[in-house]
């Protein structure tokens, strides 16, 4: 509780009601006390009057939200609220939410948006409540826990909601689980010749032993190894678009390795940082998933630099056939790059390498503001050379046989999974 400043006003009217019967009083100067005497008994009253039982919160909503995701929780107020009260928010990191909220007199029930920012498990902390006494003289301001955490997992909405699934089974199937000629190598079934079939697919050996016409189906092959191959070092903290780098590419990571699962491919993990960090050898997709989530989920965000010649040679020495490597990394320019690009070059001699470089939509629009003053002309130049940099880096990776995705975030796991989908049609993956 602490004083509000109408009773600092009552005070100094207090002040200037002594100062002016000063002249009138009395020898026991009781005339003088009545100012205070009357403050005092109306600061009584509106103690008296403004008590209330203590309130308790009680917060509804799920026990994990998907990162980038806001999920509307719902504040419930017990008993209910007294006339103006606000709740005033602390909250951690991990979370985005409003500062204050406001409750009408007698609201039970506040709802409260929450947006995950960054993985992890975070406790809500403090709650502040605040409102006024029934005369104003006073705000109470009693603290509140809300006694519970949330936990922030990568988002896996397009695995969730399907739509991984039906991207992939129309990609390789189509609706009626067609094979059209060309769509892969792996023998699947023989079927009576149907006029206009290709004569490549007629099985000549069979059809002779049947005396009939025999037209063979194939499909793309499977059992491919998918690694994906993510850095999560400083550079990867960098925050765009309310996420940080890594954590879109956790998301695209893993909304590919569910598709690979549904193609019928291997998936395998690799991260590192300042070194390699972690290895999960390729597994069938739908057996691995899970270890990946949760590998995923724990992913430290880490403040050192990273090192890409020892995590590439690293990562090279571990690849025993042929795969599909999909690289999360960032690079600043092309100096420090030099040595990424070259082992990038040497792995992909033997695989087929996808390098995944998330675009700033800032530096982007620093580059294109319109020039104002020596400081924004300063800032455009530095953003054009950037933006320079990036160009010639990604240059020189497709020269060496590299499939850059140079792609803004919100576009990252579309382009992704349909990149896949394509090399995987024309058996290039």
């Amino acid at each position: 509780m602490r004083p509000t400043r109408r009773l600092l006003w009552a005070a100094l009217i207090a002040l200037g009601l002594t100062g002016l019967l000063l002249p009138f009083a009395a020898g026991d100067g009781s005339l003088l006390a009545m100012p205070w005497i009357a403050l005092g008994s109306l600061m009584a009253l509106d103690l008296a009057g403004s008590v209330h039982r203590r309130r308790r919160l009680e917060l509804e909503g799920p026990d994990a939200v998907f990162a980038g995701q806001t999920a509307v929780f719902r504040l419930h107020i017990l008993p209910s609220a007294p006339p103006g009260m606000v709740a005033h928010f602390d909250w951690p990191d991990g979370l985005s939410g409003p500062a204050k909220l406001s409750a009408g007199s007698g609201e039970r029930v506040l709802d409260l948006p929450l947006e995950g920012r960054i993985r992890g498990a975070w406790p809500l902390g403090h709650v502040w409540l605040n409102w006024p006494s029934r005369f104003g003289f006073f705000d109470f301001i009693p603290r509140s826990e809300l006694g519970r955490s949330v936990t922030i997992l990568p988002d896996i909405r397009p695995v969730t909601q399907g739509q991984i699934d039906l991207a992939v089974r129309t990609s390789m199937h189509g609706q009626k689980e067609s094979f059209a000629e060309g769509e892969g190598s792996e023998f699947h079934q023989l079927r009576e010749y149907v006029p206009g079939d290709s004569l490549r697919r007629v099985d000549w050996k069979r059809s002779a032993r049947q005396r009939r016409m025999l037209s063979k189906e194939t499909r793309a092959e499977r059992n491919h190894n998918i690694i994906i191959a993510l850095d999560h070092g400083y550079l990867m903290r960098e925050v765009i678009d309310g996420l940080p780098k890594i954590d879109h590419a956790i998301n695209a990571a893993l909304a590919t390795a569910w598709a690979a699962a549904v193609g019928g491919d291997r998936v395998g993990l690799y991260t590192y940082h300042a070194r390699p960090h972690s290895w999960m050898p390729p597994e069938p997709g739908r057996q691995i998933f899970p270890k990946l989530r949760r590998a995923l989920a724990e992913l430290s965000y880490e403040s050192a630099e990273s090192n890409p010649t020892l995590a590439l040679a690293t990562l090279q020495t571990r690849l025993r056939r042929r795969s599909l490597v999909i690289i999360f990394s960032d690079f600043v320019d092309t100096t420090t790059s030099e040595l990424m690009v070259e082992h990038l070059g040497r792995l992909s001699r033997d695989h087929l390498v996808i390098f995944i470089a998330l675009r700033d939509p800032a530096t982007e629009d620093q580059a294109r503001q319109p020039v104002a003053s020596l400081d924004i002309a300063a800032e455009s130049v530095s953003a054009s050379d950037i933006l320079r940099d990036r160009r010639i880096v990604i240059e020189r990776l497709g020269q060496l046989g590299v499939m850059v995705l140079d792609v803004r975030p919100d576009q990252l796991t579309p382009r992704l999974v349909s990149t896949y989908l394509d090399l995987k049609a024309r058996e290039v993956a």
